[in-house]
């Protein structure tokens, strides 16, 4: 049977915050979904969920037309066990790859929204990772590059008049901050739509099928070095100044 013939099955993977996530999908229809926040690691979380959602469709790894992660900006540790479990599944059974941008996923929750979107998450030392999208037509258009700032100059980046929604973890820090720079400009999201669903996710991988990859070449996406790189570099310079 041709690919034409059947339907285009997905699974996406998300360990990328605190939420982990999972869903498979076939020409968009959600076959399974599941979300979790809990004690345990995503690390021993993700897998099972994995196995759920393809023995609750009736299929397996190799009916697969792509496996997708959501491959950052977030948890440094999180984002590398998505990637590495989609690599890993990728590899085994050959089956591509897609490397889903963690603001880009969190923009659909707002898909048909007619103003300008702003996932925010929280990146620690005062920072957000951030961007900007359109998706009134049901998909993100991107606006602003992904960047990590201070969360008063991702302000300073954004439009200057009309409506923005913004959404993520980062309104668990910064909400204060944005409402007293925009007043009622700021529209901040319900708690229910303020992280990535792994369906929707999903959707943006189905929708750049041209980017889709071979396992191997699937990487994470930083916006900053790892604390461990960033504490090697700066013990390097320490040792090279004194």
């Amino acid at each position: 049977m041709s690919l034409e013939d059947r339907s285009l099955n997905i699974l996406c993977v998300d360990t990328s915050g605190p939420v982990a996530g999972c869903a498979l999908t076939a020409d968009g229809r959600v076959l399974h979904s599941i979300t979790a926040l809990h004690g345990r690691t995503h690390s021993e979380s993700i897998m099972p969920m994995v196995d759920e959602a393809l023995s609750s469709s009736g299929l397996a790894v190799a009916d697969l037309d792509c496996i997708a992660a959501v491959a950052g900006p977030g948890s440094f540790t999180g984002v590398r066990i998505g990637v590495c479990l989609a690599k890993g599944l990728a590899h085994a059974h050959d089956v591509p790859c897609a490397r889903v941008d963690a603001l880009e996923a969190l923009s659909m929750n707002f898909a048909g929204y007619e103003g300008v979107v702003a996932p925010i998450l929280d990146a620690r030392r005062h920072q957000v990772y951030c961007a900007a999208f359109d998706v009134s037509s049901g998909l993100p258009h991107r606006l602003l590059d992904d960047d990590a700032l201070p969360i008063e100059a991702f302000l300073e980046k954004l439009p200057a008049d009309g409506r923005i929604a913004f959404l993520g973890d980062g309104l668990d820090v910064f909400a204060p901050v944005i409402k007293a720079a925009l007043g009622d400009r700021a529209f901040l999201a319900p708690a229910n739509l303020r992280d990535i669903r792994p369906e929707t996710a999903a959707v943006v991988a189905a929708a750049r099928r041209e980017a889709w990859m071979p396992g191997a070449q699937l990487t994470p996406i930083y916006l900053r070095a790892p604390q461990a790189e960033r504490e090697r570099k700066a013990r390097l310079k320490q040792e090279a100044d004194a």
